[in-house]
């Protein structure tokens, strides 16, 4: 275990040029266009501050803790029009740009080699999966309370964010 904490003692140590690894990626790739209407300084600090204290998201959160956090972070991207394919790849690409700094460093090689160690891979994906499905719950809640919002003015059309698709809501 104490490679582990070695390694997620390096990962928060660069938490800083991570978050920013990770806004370059997110703005120079075509998968998450819709990123481009969030501000580049929230989606940085949301990032770092899951870098930063990554220990802490591993051992010391609990399910409801990831589940609180996600389903905010859904809701705001939902608020925000972006569909849900593109928060979904944004987490991803979190995942991917802390993987791939641990390859740069020449500590997943290693990290691999020790059979103990692979826990905090384990933990890694559980804590990106619970991530990505607390973020869709957020999202999908935010998108059913627009709907409602829009029934009870009476209005008809409802505009659902995901593929750009609008959707027409009838009054009962």
């Amino acid at each position: 275990m104490m490679f582990s904490y070695r390694l997620v003692r390096l990962i928060e140590s660069h938490a800083d040029a991570l978050a920013a690894g990770l806004e370059q990626k997110v703005q120079s790739s075509g998968q998450v266009t819709h990123f481009s209407d969030v501000s580049a300084l929230e989606l940085r600090e949301r990032v770092y501050e899951i870098y930063r204290h990554l220990g802490e998201w591993l051992l010391g959160k609990n399910e409801l803790d990831i589940e609180r956090r996600y389903c905010e972070i859904g809701m705001r991207r939902a608020q925000q029009k972006v569909p849900l394919s593109e928060v979904i790849q944004a987490i991803v690409f979190t995942k991917e740009n802390l993987l791939e700094f641990l390859q740069r460093e020449d500590m997943l090689d290693r990290a691999i080699e020790i059979m103990g160690e692979l826990e905090l891979f384990r933990m890694l994906e559980m804590f990106f999966d619970r991530a990505i499905y607390y973020a869709s719950v957020g999202y999908e809640q935010e998108i059913a309370r627009e709907v409602r919002n829009q029934a009870c003015r009476g209005s008809n059309d409802v505009d659902v964010v995901g593929n750009g698709l609008q959707a027409t809501a009838k009054n009962s």
